[in-house]
Order: structure tokens, then sequence, then C-alpha cells
């Protein structure tokens, strides 16, 4: 993976940068956020931003030089929308087919009424923590969808808690410069920990329900 992120993913993000400058930076974290499962981290996106940023490089569309806080607003909008997405996709798509097959990937109705009380209550939160989570600050848009989380709530504290994490994922670009590609190196631990936690989650609710059957 991370060689494919040497020899396609900065390649293309470089050429997006310098032909539609932040409306690239915009479009390509909407997408990382609404396909996960696709090698475009913002670890690598949002540092190679603020490498721009540093090195004064002229926007192409502004005429410009690239902004910290311009790039900070624009990732924020791209992130919001590809999450809305993903959120939209879970809501219209991910809720029926639950419903219906859910049975056969031990999630029962049981489940999906626990889960909305729980969105419920601490969905809030858990969407704007789950923003500064690598791994976990995309997927959280599927349970959300999935529970109905109104999308008002979705939409304001999924941006809020995306804030931060742009700020600070640009600025290590700023500061870093020509190191810019540490950051991952930074970041992995965290990644690797939210990996545990994913599937100590997963293994727990698996657990539960076969030893219930």
């Amino acid at each position: 993976m991370l060689d494919a992120i040497d020899r396609l993913v900065i390649p293309f993000l470089e050429s997006a940068y310098a032909t539609v400058g932040y409306v690239g930076l915009a479009l390509v974290m909407a997408v990382e956020n609404a396909f996960f499962f696709l090698p475009v981290p913002s670890e690598v996106v949002l540092p190679l931003a603020g490498f721009a940023v540093a090195r004064s490089v002229t926007e192409p569309l502004t005429g410009a030089a690239w902004s910290y806080w311009v790039a900070v607003a624009f990732a924020v909008a791209g992130t919001t929308a590809g999450s809305l997405l993903l959120y939209t996709v879970s809501l219209v798509g991910g809720r029926p087919f639950l419903e219906r097959y859910g049975r056969y990937v031990l999630v029962s109705a049981h489940d999906l009424d626990v889960a909305d009380r729980w969105f419920a209550r601490h969905g809030d939160k858990a969407v704007l923590i789950a923003r500064v989570i690598p791994i976990v600050r995309s997927i959280i848009s599927i349970p959300a969808g999935i529970s109905r989380m109104p999308v008002w709530r979705f939409t304001l504290f999924s941006a809020l808690g995306t804030i931060p994490w742009c700020m600070l994922l640009v600025w290590l670009g700023v500061v870093l410069g020509e190191r810019w590609t540490e950051v991952s190196d930074l970041l992995r631990p965290v990644e690797l920990l939210a990996y545990v936690v994913i599937a100590l989650t997963v293994a727990a609710f698996l657990w539960r329900h076969l030893r219930r059957r």
C-alpha cells in the first residue's frame, strides 16, 4: 500500500493541486471520506497541501499563494461532503438491507433498536470524537446513517470534529516542509490502535451473538 501511495497517489495529488488547487483538495478529501477503503489517506493529502503553503506555491484558481486557512476550509468542506455521501448511502440502503438480511450477518432487529437508542443519546459525541481518529473518522458515517441520526446533527458535529483534524495535518505539512511525508509515520501508532479497537469491537459483537445462539 505504501508503494502504491508513493507511485500513484502522491503524483496524482500533485497534479490535482497544480491543476485545480483548492477544489482538487476538496474533491480528494470527499473521496477519501466516502470511499474509505481507497489508498488515499488524509495523512498524505493534507500535509502535501501544507507543503504547498510552506513553499508559497501559486494556487491555480485564485492566482495567489496557497493559504493555510483557505486550504483548511476547503479540506473541511470536502471531508463533510464525503461523509454526508456515505451517511446517505447507509441511511437509504444500509438500513433496509440490514432489516431484511441482517440475520445472515448476526444483526437482529434488537441490535438496530439498541443502535438507534445509543445514537439518539450519544451520537453527537461519537461523531465529534470519531472525526479525529484515523480509520474511524470515515467509518462513523455508516452507523450514523443506519441509525438514522438526524442529518443536521450529523453534518454539524462531523464538520466540527473535522476542523481540528484538518488544521493539524495541514499545519504539520507547513512545519515539516520537505519532510511532510513523515506525518504518516507520526500517526501510524494511532492508526494501528484504531485497527485494534475495531477488531476487538467486531470480535466482541460476534462472540456475544454466537454465544447467545
